[in-house]
This record gives C-alpha cells, sequence and structure tokens, in this order.
C-alpha cells in the first residue's frame, strides 16, 4: 500500500467568522475525503466538526465543497486529486454556518414542509392503487433523491441571492412538486390544488433558468433540469398561456 502526504486547507471557524487552515495529513490508497477528514480529527483536530453517517453515498451528510465544488465527502476519491495538489475543504455555501464544516440545512427542511403531500384518489384504499409501470418510471427517478442539497447549494439562484430564499423553493423541492404533478394517481386538481399554477405562483419555478447546474453536482445522476424542471415549466406555461386548455379547464369546470 502506497502512502503520501497530502496538503489539506479546511475551513474552520462558525457562525461569527472563521477561516482556513493547513494541514499535512497522510493518505493511504483507496481513500476518500472523508477518510482524511476523520484521519484529520483523530490526529490533529479533535474538536473540528464534520457531520456523517453511513458513509456509502446514501444518506447525504457529509455534504461539503471540495475545492469549490460541492460534493459529498465520502463520495469524493483522494485518486482523482494529484498528489501535489491543494485539498481545500470548506462548508457549504448557501446554508449559515454551525461550525466548521457543518452547516445549518433547515431552510431545506421548512421548504419540504410548503410542498402539499400526495393526494389519494377518492374511493380508492391504499392497496388497491393501480398504475401502469410506464407512467411509474416518469418520476421514479426522483425517488432515489438522497437530500444531501448539494443540488440547493449549487443553486445560483439562492447561492449568489440570499434575498431570493423565502419566493424560490429550490430545485430539490420543485422535483418534488414535478414528481407528485407526474403521479398518475395523485388527485390534487380534484381537490382544487393546482400543482403547476402553485410551483409558478408559491414556489418560484420562474426563478430557474434551467443552467443545469444541480444536475451536474447529482451524486445520484438525477436529471433534475431535464427530466423534472423543465417538464414542469412546460406544464405550468401551457396551463398559464395555452388558449385551448383554458378552455377545456372551462368546459370541464361547468360540467
Amino acid at each position: 500500500m502506497s502512502t503520501y502526504t497530502a496538503h489539506f486547507r479546511v475551513w474552520r471557524g462558525d457562525a461569527d467568522g472563521g477561516g482556513l487552515r493547513d494541514y499535512r495529513v497522510e493518505v493511504h490508497d483507496g481513500e476518500v475525503v472523508l477518510d482524511i477528514i476523520h484521519r484529520l480529527q483523530a490526529t490533529q483536530a479533535g474538536d473540528l466538526a464534520v457531520r456523517w453517517n453511513c458513509k456509502a453515498g446514501k444518506c447525504g451528510s457529509c455534504s461539503a465543497e471540495v475545492n469549490g465544488r460541492p460534493r459529498l465527502m465520502c463520495m469524493t476519491r483522494m485518486s482523482v486529486f494529484g498528489r501535489d495538489e491543494t485539498i481545500t475543504v470548506t462548508p457549504m455555501r448557501t446554508f449559515p454556518v454551525v461550525r466548521d464544516l457543518v452547516t445549518d440545512v433547515s431552510f431545506n427542511y421548512d421548504k419540504a414542509r410548503e410542498v402539499p403531500s400526495f393526494v389519494p384518489p377518492e374511493g380508492v384504499a391504499p392497496g388497491e392503487y393501480r398504475m401502469l409501470q410506464e407512467d411509474v418510471e416518469r418520476s421514479q427517478e426522483f425517488r432515489k433523491c438522497i437530500e444531501c442539497f448539494l443540488c440547493q447549494d449549487t443553486c445560483h439562484v439562492v447561492r449568489d441571492h440570499e434575498e431570493n430564499k423565502k419566493a424560490f423553493a429550490g430545485p430539490r423541492f420543485l422535483m418534488r412538486v414535478a414528481e407528485l404533478d407526474m403521479h398518475p394517481l395523485d388527485a390534487a386538481e380534484e381537490q382544487g390544488l393546482d400543482r403547476k399554477r402553485s410551483a409558478q405562483d408559491e414556489h418560484g419555478l420562474g426563478y430557474c433558468n434551467i443552467t443545469k447546474c444541480c444536475t451536474e453536482v447529482c451524486p445520484e445522476h438525477i436529471k433534475i433540469t431535464d427530466n423534472a424542471l423543465i417538464p414542469l415549466k412546460e406544464r405550468a406555461v401551457d396551463r398559464k398561456y395555452d388558449p385551448l386548455v383554458w378552455l377545456g379547464d372551462k368546459i370541464r369546470r361547468r360540467t
């Protein structure tokens, strides 16, 4: 097993401020950035705060920014960096720092609560749901989300504009709206909830300018922009501006 010493720069501090500190840390073959952070805790910085859980890329806990790119530390192999390269690890920039690499991601849970849940069809019990696999596949991809919030972190609508957070749900939760809108059994519209309109008016769909940065950082390789946000935008525009759709809605309401 080959071993070398890497140069790490890790952000240390809290909500009141902080800065980057330099460390020289031992690296072994096959390790990931989270391994090095743990070794750093064990040997040099016992008070370093970092959030993690599964170390298998499934819990989404160890989100951070490595050399400026939002990543899961447990899925970022040291082999992708040169041995003489300085590796900078900082907390997610979009969310308030709690301490060191730990950020307050409660913004995301607040946004999750604002999205109305699945509305079951009237008169159909849960065990009686019947759906074509073709319909299920449209939104099944979105259920792979591990809620690492890297897409939320990299989205420049909130990353660079704090004032947008109140009006914009972010790609993760617009994807949730799209998933429910595509659900073949969701009866929200029959209950008076227009998910397409709420996506536009309440969750800030219009703020998204489809740069695909959210898709690029997704560790589950979900095509957030192409398969969720763009189709949702198309549906919202059709509902709002298509005269035939508008007329059809009027006729349906009369009947």
